[in-house]
């Protein structure tokens, strides 16, 4: 398991680099996990350490959030200054995601049921 979690961090690492080499206007760990969306597709399936591992990151998911808490604290002026804007862009961006997932289940729904007929 420690040698997936290496492989998590090293994409992460290569996710860092090439955005930063490229001045791409995304996070490195976004990089990172389409490595590694790319390696288990051409893999095929999911090795069961890393299995393993993505369960045990996931059980303490919450600790994660305490950085993110710590800086929302550390920028509340700012977020008071900009309450609408935030408030707009935060109800918007979760009803465009909600629309995504309904359209994407249905496409779904439909391809799986066309298949069994």
């Amino acid at each position: 398991m420690i040698g997936f979690l290496a492989l998590l961090l090293t994409l992460q690492l290569i996710g860092e680099i090439v955005v930063r080499a490229l001045g791409l206007p995304l996070p490195g760990p976004v990089i990172g996990m389409l490595l590694l969306f790319i390696g288990l597709g051409l893999r095929g399936s999911t090795p069961t350490p890393l299995n393993q591992l993505a369960t045990g990151l996931l059980q303490h998911l919450s600790l994660l959030f305490v950085p993110a808490g710590v800086g929302v604290m550390s920028y509340l002026a700012i977020i008071e200054a900009n309450w609408a804007a935030l408030g707009i862009t935060i109800i918007a961006s979760t009803m465009l995601a909600i629309v995504v997932t309904a359209l994407t289940l249905r496409l779904l729904t439909r391809r799986k049921a066309e298949q069994h007929d």
